[in-house]
């Protein structure tokens, strides 16, 4: 079965989580990705190790289906390298500011010089063209600066989620957009830039709270795992752990007040809507604590799925690794990597493809484990491969 991107070549210059798992997703569905690293190693190899030669685990799951050449590309030699690593690309991904791109010759006109229809498609964090473009950050940035940190915790404790949510988010855009970009040139024979920032990826999913508070002046706070437009709604404390109960609509509500034997409430004028349920939220909620503080998780998850009430218990990652479902889809594969006394359990790819499904071929490489073969591909013979190591060009 041929995968989507065969004879896809894919250049990734990215580091950390944006660029990284855009190329990943691109390799899953059979791209040729190559990550050019420094000699050293990418900044983002070794955060959070997990093996013993100190590759981490946001490495291990952002870098499946890569081959790994290390490059010196501040050196004229390393530059004749990335020229002629372009020649043969079809998609140049990279994560940095646009004077960033320029510095290295990896902005789009200089890219179009060497292949003129060359897609590149990069992130910043802010996006180009605006007082903050030459700044550099994470994906906290786009956490606080999109609203969702101020109305995530309580009104005096903020709480940016210790998930990176933004960053992944960049990295759904940054494909997408490539593969958008793809399909254009397939019918043109055109290339293009792709852009795309942590910032603006961050208010997408933001985006409803700022449309509320432009139109209604609603100036929400935080009310920690209360839900502000909906109730009940919360995290709910069992005997053995807690439970998460999204109660939206007069259907499921009237099923919810028939659960916990409250048909009552159904009637009370306080509840006629999610607004009045939400503004009134605390009374629902309680009726709920109540009606899950003598019953373990299991039982009111039971209970919640008879009533169709979504639900879900809140698991660790230890209990999320173990999860049966999670397990029986595959959500999560074994990858091994040299010194792992078991393989790693990686995500597989989020989506799924009836006749060309992403698969995970090939394990994260090593420090340059591919450079030699990747040079002969370029047409290095191997002396010359020998001297531009001992001038640490690679």
């Amino acid at each position: 079965m041929a995968a989507v991107l065969n004879g896809v070549r894919v250049l990734d210059f990215g580091r950390f989580i944006a660029a990284p798992w855009c190329a990943a997703l691109l390799g899953d569905m059979g791209a040729d990705v190559i990550r050019v690293e420094k000699r050293e190693g990418g900044e983002d190899r070794w955060v959070q190790p997990v093996t013993p030669s100190g590759e981490g685990a946001t490495f291990l799951q952002c870098n499946r289906n890569k081959r790994s050449m290390t490059l010196d590309s501040t050196t004229p030699e390393g530059q004749e390298i990335v020229r002629k690593l372009v020649a043969g690309a079809d998609v140049v991904i990279a994560n940095m500011p646009e004077a960033s791109l320029r510095a290295n010759a990896l902005d789009y006109e200089s890219l179009r010089t060497v292949k003129p229809d060359i897609i590149l498609t990069s992130a910043s964090a802010y996006g180009n063209g605006g007082p903050y473009s030459d700044r550099i950050g994470f994906d906290g940035l786009g956490q606080v600066m999109s609203g969702g940190v101020y109305r995530s915790g309580f009104p005096d404790m903020p709480m940016r989620s210790a998930v990176p949510w933004v960053d992944f988010g960049t990295s759904m855009n940054m494909a997408l957009g490539t593969m958008m970009a793809l399909y254009h040139r397939l019918a043109t024979g055109e290339g293009q830039k792709v852009e795309t920032s942590l910032l603006a990826s961050a208010l997408v999913y933001t985006n409803a709270m700022l449309v509320e508070q432009d139109l209604m002046q609603s100036n929400r706070l935080p009310v920690g795992n209360r839900g502000q437009a909906v109730a009940p709604c919360d995290l709910f404390k069992a005997t053995d752990g807690f439970v998460l109960v999204q109660v939206i609509g007069q259907a499921m509500f009237k099923r919810w007040c028939r659960m916990v034997d409250r048909l009552d409430l159904f009637e009370d004028p306080r509840f006629t809507n999610d607004d009045l349920r939400a503004e009134n939220g605390d009374i629902l909620n309680d009726v709920m604590q109540d009606w899950c503080s003598a019953k373990s998780k299991a039982e009111v998850m039971a209970s919640l799925d008879a009533a169709r009430v979504p639900a879900g218990p809140l698991l660790s990652p230890q209990q999320a690794l173990d999860d049966p479902h999670i397990s029986a889809l595959n959500f999560m594969q074994g990858v091994d990597f040299p010194g792992l006394t078991k393989p790693a359990k990686v995500s597989t790819t989020p989506f799924d493809l009836s006749e060309t499904p992403g698969t995970i071929r090939n394990r994260p490489p090593t420090l340059g484990e591919h450079t030699d073969e990747i040079m002969v591909e370029l047409g290095f013979d191997p002396s010359e491969i020998i001297k531009l190591r001992a001038a640490k060009v690679i």
